[in-house]
């Protein structure tokens, strides 16, 4: 009875020592346990995020909780992104202008390749000398790589004093007869959006020159030129 009179009474009220020995082990061990649980905190401490850096951050840190250098980080971060994708956008738009000007645009030096290759293969007097015209091969300058079977094709571009545009290709054909050269010079006037042949004709060694295109001998002169596109023979 004397020992639950105890236990209901504060400890602060019971001196230690003036307790019966038989309950001082069990006085004492509560009072250490109600200060132990007294001085325990219930939130568990938060764990220390890593500090914000231009190369580890990832957005999830909000922007008020970084310190100065973590944000001055992130803006370095960030302005360096979208330069990259200012610089991406500046370079795709240079290969697409690139691809159109020289290859796509049918006034493209590409274009005028192809044309001036088919005007071979059409002509009758081309293909006595080359032979088979579904045999013919028409390729830029010969190369001695094996992992490419001809190089670039050779052309020039200019402007003379009077604003006419020139440009000047030669290519090389190769039939099952024989294999030559072909050379093309074409001009364009200010006033005009397309270039017109000044001469194009073939060199097969060993035989005469034969021109498909002479402006000089022309009755029109330059002005007038004919042009295999799609299959079928413009006249301009």
């Amino acid at each position: 009875m004397s020992a639950q009179l105890f236990a209901m009474q504060p400890m602060k009220a019971l001196p230690l020592l003036s307790l019966p020995a038989a309950i001082r082990p069990m006085v004492a061990a509560r009072m250490y346990a109600t200060q132990t649980g007294l001085g325990t905190s219930s939130a568990s401490p938060q764990p220390r995020r890593r500090t914000v850096t231009p190369f580890n951050d990832d957005g999830r840190v909000a922007w008020g909780d970084l310190s100065g250098k973590e944000k001055v980080a992130r803006t370095t971060q960030q302005s360096f992104n979208f330069g990259m994708i200012i610089l991406g956008t500046v370079l795709t738009g240079g290969v697409a202008y690139i691809m159109y000007t020289e290859v796509f645009s049918l006034d493209s030096k590409t274009a005028h390749f192809n044309r001036a290759a088919d005007r071979v293969k059409a002509d009758d007097r081309c293909v006595a000398l080359l032979g088979d015209s579904r045999q013919i091969r028409a390729y830029g300058e010969p190369t001695s790589s094996k992992w490419a079977r001809a190089g670039p094709i050779a052309s020039t571009t200019r402007k003379d004093s009077r604003g006419v545009e020139h440009l000047v290709m030669h290519f090389n054909v190769e039939g099952p007869l024989n294999h030559g050269v072909v050379n093309l010079h074409m001009t364009k006037r200010p006033s005009e959006s397309e270039f017109v042949y000044k001469y194009l004709y073939l060199d097969v060694k060993g035989n005469q020159r034969i021109y498909l295109e002479n402006a000089d001998t022309s009755p029109d002169g330059s002005r007038k030129s004919k042009t295999k596109f799609f299959g079928i023979e413009w006249t301009r």
